[in-house]
């Protein structure tokens, strides 16, 4: 019973996500950016575009339209879809995120996933260990950092001082107060973060982790809350990040994500500078740093060892009489 009343819940919330998505996109729209004549002027009641204007704009009954915006999304053809994305002036993104909502308020949905530990597969590891002087990072469709190399550790190293894990950059971007210091275009890397999730979310609203994520953000962050509400979605593949990292300074870094096809949930996500730029030597110096850490921790950890044997005199007799991997 439990498991029939979630399902039903999210498929209601689904229906409100398809309500709110199409009426704030109705809401951006003039009837002059629209192309169709303006009547009553300063006596209309809406903002944007009438329920009636998107009918006539899609070639639909105003009838259907309504249902539709309601969230009844049964048996909705293609060519209803085409229509209602030219009047609406949906982008690629919009698009794919109606289709989404439209396939999850399906009545047959599997029920609510719970949160399982996603792995990275050992090959791609060994991709991002190859690349050492640029940072790179695998993602999962909730921001979280599922590995990275030792350069995107040093690049994200702010990201990795909350305890939880795996590290997530939403909760980071919403929920550190030093990430406003660390993205120097936070406004833009807020807007895309939310709008990122707000497309998976319509691709995937039974997955339990993401909306755990997104209830957590939602109650303690009112800079995400007020991004949420507006429903914005966009395909985010490429672009540049302005980061002051607390180590070495500004960067200016090009990125690019790579969906990984054998693990459709993951993506190689890396950063560039462009060659001889100021951003460039930063990264060098970085790479350097991470490098010398590195040697500190593995030299720290040693010494800590070499201290154990000396307070326990029977430890390397049990080293010595332990099974090497050869006589096992």
């Amino acid at each position: 019973m439990a498991g029939r009343d979630d399902h039903r819940d999210i498929r209601g919330d689904v229906r409100g996500q398809i309500r709110e998505f199409l009426s704030t996109r109705r809401a951006r729209i003039s009837p002059g950016q629209a192309g169709l004549p303006v009547y009553g002027g300063a006596r209309r009641r809406v903002l944007g575009l009438r329920r009636d204007e998107v009918a006539v704009l899609a070639g639909i009954s105003s009838e259907y339209y309504i249902r539709l915006e309601r969230g009844n999304a049964t048996g909705v053809s293609q060519s209803v879809i085409d229509g209602i994305a030219h009047a609406l002036q949906l982008d690629e993104a919009e698009r794919a995120h109606l289709l989404d909502l439209i396939r999850a308020a399906a009545p047959a949905r599997p029920p609510r996933r719970r949160p399982t530990p996603q792995r990275v597969r050992p090959t791609v590891q060994r991709v991002l260990d190859s690349m050492s002087g640029t940072p790179a990072l695998v993602l999962n469709r909730r921001l979280d950092i599922l590995t990275a190399n030792d350069l995107g550790s040093a690049l994200f190293s702010p990201v990795y001082v909350d305890p939880v894990r795996p590290p997530n950059n939403a909760r980071f971007i919403f929920l550190d107060p030093h990430a406003t210091g660390f993205f120097r275009d936070w406004d833009k890397i807020a807007n895309d973060t939310v709008a990122l999730l707000r497309a998976e979310a319509g691709r995937d609203p039974y997955d339990r982790g993401l909306s755990d994520l997104i209830g957590e953000l939602s109650t303690r962050s009112d800079e995400f809350r007020v991004r949420w509400a507006a429903h914005n979605v966009r395909i985010h593949a490429t672009g540049v990040k302005l980061i002051h990292h607390p180590v070495v300074g500004d960067l200016e870094l090009a990125f690019e994500s790579f969906p990984l096809a054998a693990d459709p949930t993951q993506c190689l996500l890396t950063y560039t500078a462009e060659p001889g730029s100021p951003s460039q030597d930063a990264l060098s110096l970085l790479a350097s740093w991470a490098a010398s850490t590195a040697h500190d921790s593995h030299a720290s950890k040693h010494q800590n060892d070499q201290q154990e044997r000396q307070h326990d005199p029977g430890h390397d007799l049990r080293s010595r009489s332990a099974p090497r991997p050869s006589d096992a």
